[in-house]
């Protein structure tokens, strides 16, 4: 904070919060890091000794490469700046490789990418409305939403600590996001083209920048009451998408295309044989429907309705990623997932389409496309919770209502991120950190909001208030109790469906504020 005071006077507040959360990274590189290190480490390999046409085929290793064609190139990129760190981490055949050259190279290549995330945020904090800005630098929109973007504890601890490359891909979305509020739809439109080829889990608001561009962009003006005036619709608008688009996905896939090797491309980006649920629940739908599960099951068996010998040893909660049978509710298919998520989708695509509320309807609407998703997708990793944080934070700075959703998605969904740093050395750092991450998050946004009603009613006061009781349990109570040898999934369970009940209440919350809310009726184009 020295650093900030120092530089406020200048005007370079944002230069300190970039450079104190890069300070921050760097002294996290020494601690603990998770499989997806050897992951990258091996894709790094089979990306620089390897020709292309055998990228998407080699399996030496479990971790096979499962993302678009980008972020192998990226990844190729890396590996000729990483054979002067350590040349043995490019061999393929070096499984489970790890030397402090290795680890050094790996985690500054995260921090040194974090680049983009910076820009971005520092582009979406000029898209901020500044008539709340009070006196203080503390109390203006524009810093603390870049406090809340750059210092984001989910983000620092997914790729700090667990380590992925997360920071670059949610800067290439925050960019496109700060373009579509500029009205540089096109930039706006290339940016996310481009990082639906680095990473395929933004298909989940996919919709959104669909609905959106073709709504405000290839229509070029409304009628009085807010609906489309149809004949201004744009032909030449809608051709220069399609076109853009379509020179991106042949740039990345056209490759694998040449070499005939697309199903196989397919086959690695989405293996629908894996399971409902990621190895750690992600605090969603499901999350709730295994747990009910679970309980049933256990109730079974006491009562002695339910075979032993006919329940399936393996575990949803054994770590393991596997297609899973539900002992006691009806197994869910992938089909049956894809169902729920478009019906949950829809309404919010609607409201885009027919309520339209310039960038900030398809700000709401890319939010919960995300949570929606998240809410009903298959196999949703616990991390995609972000995906629908940090732009909510754009929003958390704007209204009231929208604050109080943020914080409360915001917390429950950092928490559920606990079960991911399971090593003692890093539980005093995931504490720390996100104790003053949360408590900064509702301080300032308190101030921001302060002539307004309360942010938070006595359930949600009371809801959040329990993460701390059920962290304690969890954590220092369950571990010395005769529970953890034959119910070891109670933790996990416990987390993920607290975490689920406070990330489905913001959805609902979010969804009734876009479906009340007035259309913005202008008759120039959005």
């Amino acid at each position: 904070m020295a650093a900030l005071g120092i530089a406020t006077g200048g005007g370079n507040w944002f230069l300190a919060l970039a450079l104190g959360v890069t300070l921050l990274k760097c002294l996290l590189i020494p601690t603990y890091h998770s499989t997806d290190f050897e992951v990258h480490r091996n894709w790094l390999a089979i990306t620089h000794s390897l020709p292309i046409s055998q990228w998407y085929y080699e399996a030496t290793s479990e971790w096979t490469l499962d993302y678009p064609p980008f972020f192998a190139w990226f990844e190729y990129t890396l590996s000729h700046v990483a054979k002067y760190f350590d040349p043995e981490m490019l061999n393929v055949h070096n499984l489970n490789y790890s030397s402090p050259w290795t680890l050094l190279f790996q985690r500054f290549s995260v921090i040194f990418t974090d680049g983009l995330f910076v820009y971005a945020v520092h582009e979406c904090s000029k898209c901020i409305d500044g008539k709340k800005a009070g006196k203080e630098l503390t109390e203006k929109p524009k810093f603390i939403l870049s406090v809340l973007l750059l210092w984001n504890f989910g983000l620092l601890i997914v790729d700090h600590i667990h380590f992925q490359y997360n920071g670059f891909l949610f800067g290439l979305m925050l960019l496109s996001i700060a373009r579509l509020f500029q009205k540089r739809h096109m930039e706006g439109a290339f940016l996310f083209a481009v990082l639906l080829h680095f990473k395929h889990i933004y298909l989940y608001v996919a919709p959104a920048y669909g609905i959106y561009l073709l709504r405000s962009y290839c229509f070029t003006a409304n009628k009085p009451d807010g609906s489309i005036r149809w004949n201004s619709f744009s032909f030449v608008r809608l051709i220069s998408l399609g076109l853009m688009v379509f020179l991106v996905s042949a740039l990345s896939l056209g490759p694998f295309l040449a070499l005939n090797q697309l199903p196989q491309v397919f086959s690695r980006l989405f293996p629908f044989k894996r399971g409902l649920c990621h190895a750690y629940w992600a605090p969603n739908f499901w999350a709730l429907y295994n747990a009910l599960d679970k309980v049933l099951s256990v109730i079974g068996l006491e009562l002695k309705f339910l075979d032993p010998s006919k329940i399936p040893k393996a575990s949803m909660t054994s770590g393991l990623v596997q297609q899973f049978q539900h002992t006691v509710l009806p197994s869910v298919t992938p089909l049956a997932t894809l169902i729920c998520t478009l019906i949950a989708i829809l309404p919010s695509v609607f409201c885009l389409w027919f309520k339209p509320q310039g960038p900030r309807g398809f700000l709401r609407c890319l939010i919960l496309c995300a949570l929606s998703s998240f809410m009903f997708g298959w196999h949703v990793h616990e991390k995609a919770i972000l995906l629908a944080v940090l732009p909510m934070s754009l929003l958390s700075v704007g209204k009231a209502g929208d604050a109080s959703i943020f914080l409360i998605l915001t917390t429950a969904g950092h928490y559920s991120l606990f079960p991911l740093l399971f090593t003692a050395p890093e539980l005093p750092i995931k504490i720390l950190l996100m104790l003053l991450f949360t408590i900064y998050s509702i301080c300032s946004l308190k101030t921001l909001f302060r002539k307004e009603k309360p942010l938070f009613n006595w359930m949600e006061t009371f809801y959040l208030l329990g993460l701390g009781p059920l962290e304690v349990f969890c954590e220092f109570v369950f571990p010395f109790t005769s529970w953890k040898l034959k119910y070891p999934f109670v933790p996990l369970l416990l987390t993920s469906v607290y975490c689920a009940v406070g990330i489905l209440y913001a959805w609902f919350k979010l969804y009734v504020s876009v479906l009340t809310d007035l259309p913005v009726s202008k008759t120039k184009k959005q």
